[in-house]
């Protein structure tokens, strides 16, 4: 089933994200991405800037080859990026993989990333290679893409489907266990106890709301 994703990554682990050192009120949206030979061009806007040189406030960064103005309206410009597609980042991850990019916006704080894949385990495979390269995605949103919110959704708060995710994924629920809680807690950021909390109170509420006699009991 398609499955929709959000991750979000530290401005300072993607390229471009050297613009916020210099104007760190801006934010930056992918506006569409274009693969051709195995070279991905996105046009990028630039909005909450009001500066003369708007190239010259993207840093020089490995994983940029170029970037030239399109156009621009007031504080709003219209970029072009040619990526090095070389570059062991979150962009060229995405480009290897099986999912569609459908939203890239930029702040201050962190890259957050909307992607598609046909099934669940593009999104899963795109995680373990993220995992490989080091490079420190955390996955905020997971769902089918389906019109309505599905009742096991509903019944999780985003802390908790996060650790459920990640726990699946990485084989905590195989026999025998694949991961320890430990190992879990450092990639969430979080420790062990609270770790074993989410998974025991989302595993807790899902089946409070898929087992029809146990709804509403030991809340």
């Amino acid at each position: 089933m398609a499955t929709e994703a959000t991750v979000t990554v530290p401005s300072d682990q993607f390229p471009l994200g050297t613009v916020f050192e210099q104007l760190p009120d801006v934010t930056v949206t992918l506006e569409r991405i274009i693969p051709a030979q195995d070279v991905v061009v996105p046009y990028v806007w630039v909005r909450g800037a009001a500066v003369d040189d708007i190239e010259g406030a993207f840093s020089d960064h490995p994983g940029v080859k170029d970037v030239s103005l399109v156009d621009s309206v007031e504080d709003e410009y219209l970029l072009r990026i040619t990526w090095a597609i070389e570059y062991a980042g979150v962009l060229s991850t995405l480009s290897e993989s099986e999912l569609a990019l459908v939203e890239a916006v930029g702040t201050k704080k962190q890259w957050t990333f909307d992607v598609r894949g046909d099934e669940r385990s593009d999104i899963a495979a795109f995680q373990r290679r993220c995992r490989e390269l080091e490079i420190p995605i955390t996955v905020t949103k997971l769902h089918a893409l389906t019109p309505l919110e599905t009742e096991t959704e509903a019944a999780l708060t985003e802390a908790q489907q996060e650790a459920l995710v990640l726990a699946y994924d990485r084989g905590y629920f195989e026999t025998p266990r694949e991961v320890t809680m430990a190992e879990l807690g450092d990639e969430l950021g979080i420790s062990q106890q609270a770790v074993a909390s989410r998974l025991r109170r989302g595993i807790r509420d899902v089946l409070g709301r898929t087992l029809p006699e146990t709804e509403g009991a030991n809340r």
